[in-house]
């Protein structure tokens, strides 16, 4: 992943771009049900990439891009809508549930293409545009959401993100 402007040195980045590796790590499992025809275990699966993505989508949207929504209307719009979209077919398999619909497995696969360009249009455009224009205010705001937001993930003691059930240690 992107490394070259520096935005990871902010921690709130960092946090971000811990949870699109695991999401991306969690996606590998996906592929691998979906070839064994494991619905089931997908919607296991699907469950896990919620779990990460629930507080992570609220960081972004209630604090990353409104910052940014004046400068790039159309570009945060455009990430909000694929929220949405990635949203309602891991919702599916919500409280667990595994669906019944022939067509989800496929349907779950092709949101996680849309989630995976997702990442990379996050990772290339908008936290370097972060970067470059949010001021400490902004930042404060960031922040303050994520406190809010918690993270799924945890860490070890040397630092190291895991998947866990809680949220993180103040790093």
């Amino acid at each position: 992943m992107c490394e070259y402007c520096g935005c990871q040195s902010l921690e709130t980045i960092e946090e971000l771009t811990r949870e699109h590796d695991e999401v991306v790590r969690l996606i590998s499992h996906l592929r691998s049900a979906h070839q064994e025809g494991g619905v089931p275990r997908m919607a296991e699966v699907a469950r896990e990439i919620s779990r990460v993505l629930g507080p992570h989508t609220q960081v972004e949207e209630h604090g990353l891009f409104p910052a940014l929504a004046g400068d790039f209307p159309e570009q945060i719009a455009a990430l909000e809508a694929e929220h949405r979209r990635i949203e309602a077919v891991l919702a599916e398999a919500a409280d667990g549930a595994t669906p019944s619909d022939p067509a989800w497995p496929d349907r779950l696969m092709e949101a996680m293409a849309v989630l995976r360009d997702h990442i990379l249009k996050e990772q290339d455009g908008v936290f370097p545009a972060a970067l470059a224009n949010l001021g400490t205010e902004e930042w404060e705001v960031v922040e303050a959401t994520r406190a809010k937001a918690g993270s799924a993930l945890v860490r070890s003691a040397a630092g190291v993100a895991h998947g866990g059930h809680g949220h993180a240690e103040p790093g």
